[in-house]
């Protein structure tokens, strides 16, 4: 098993949310938007550069700022 943020995984590959970094704000809209410890994604794709991150994370697809994405920490094997 491989810690990484969500930011680094490539297309289409599964993990599970270990950790929410950042402060209090940020991890209260990702906890609203039903992004939070212990819940699988996928990574869709992103866009060239530092564009937005597409996931999947039950029913909802997302698409969050590159350093959003960031603060987000993955288990993958």
């Amino acid at each position: 098993m491989k810690i990484i943020s969500l930011a680094r995984m490539k297309a289409d590959q599964k993990g599970k949310i270990t950790e929410l970094a950042g402060g209090a704000e940020l991890r209260s809209k990702l906890m609203n938007m039903g992004i939070y410890p212990g819940r699988s994604v996928t990574k869709i794709g992103h866009l060239a550069l530092n564009g937005p991150i597409t996931i999947r994370c039950g029913r909802s697809v997302i698409a969050l700022g590159h350093g959003m994405a960031n603060k987000i920490k993955v288990e993958i094997e």
